[in-house]
């Protein structure tokens, strides 16, 4: 968290983003690899491409430099509508370069759902009651952000199997009302892949990936891994920035997701 003023605003930020790292490759489903090129490792590089010797460098240092092998869904990201399937209400879908910025950039909402347990769905009921509840009416482009407190869990095997999901008719009810952007701090969106797995196998295959799914019906974004939702001090009333980054014909893209908060 960081404060500062401008001008006589004050303007809080909030860090919604985890941290990618060699130690959470080591239980994250989606593998990831960071290679480090340290200042004096970098000359060596320096040599081969431009002939240049460590005495010609400043203080002997180089460049540092990171080789990074990751999923466009690994770390906190932003699924696009293509995630979801190859056609969005019979359209083809967009993919996340193609993505609207303007359903990346709006006014924030927390849903408190840290009562809900792991494999757990999150129902269009407790949403409206989550909302009756915090005295807020959803208006369009709002940035919905599901709290369940998963993110505490992050560093720990089996982190992709502690949260609770939401629902096909809770998505259904933000989306219909103009919501272009859901957040979870947890794995995914949906309910963790175990139970809907076993679910699916005994016959209940409706509920696979239903809040995915839905997105194949009316185009919707979806942000996961958030972190530090528990920070933000009030349900509504501060900004969201979620841009992904921009990759061609990709089906996410990683993002530092940040709150701000403006006093003054």
């Amino acid at each position: 968290m960081e404060t500062f003023f401008r001008g006589s605003k004050k303007v809080t930020l909030i860090d919604l983003s985890d941290c990618l790292s060699n130690k959470t490759s080591s239980f994250e489903p989606n593998a990831h690899k960071i290679d480090y090129l340290t200042h004096e490792q970098s000359l060596t590089v320096s040599n081969k491409l431009f002939g240049l010797e460590k005495e010609d460098w400043p203080e002997g240092h180089g460049w540092a430099a990171e080789n990074v092998t990751l999923s466009t869904h690994s770390g906190t990201h932003v699924d696009a509508p293509y995630h979801y399937g190859p056609t969005s209400g019979g359209e083809a879908a967009k993919t996340i370069d193609q993505v609207p910025l303007q359903w990346c950039f709006g006014n924030g909402v927390v849903l408190n759902m840290t009562h809900k347990k792991a494999g757990e769905s999150i129902t269009d009921e407790e949403v409206l009651h989550e909302l009756q509840r915090i005295e807020y009416e959803i208006k369009p482009y709002d940035i919905i952000l599901i709290r369940t407190d998963t993110s505490k869990n992050f560093s720990q095997p089996g982190y992709d199997k502690m949260h609770a999901g939401l629902s096909r008719n809770a998505t259904q009810l933000l989306v219909e009302k103009g919501v272009r952007l859901i957040g979870i701090d947890a794995w995914g969106l949906d309910r963790p892949f175990d139970v809907m797995t076993a679910e699916a196998k005994r016959g209940n295959r409706e509920q696979l990936w239903e809040s995915h799914f839905y997105g194949k019906e009316r185009e919707y974004l979806q942000i996961e891994r958030l972190a530090n939702l528990e920070l933000i001090p009030v349900p509504f009333g501060f900004t969201v920035i979620a841009f992904p980054v921009k990759i061609e014909g990709a089906s996410a893209g990683w993002s530092r997701v940040v709150a701000v908060l403006e006093e003054g």
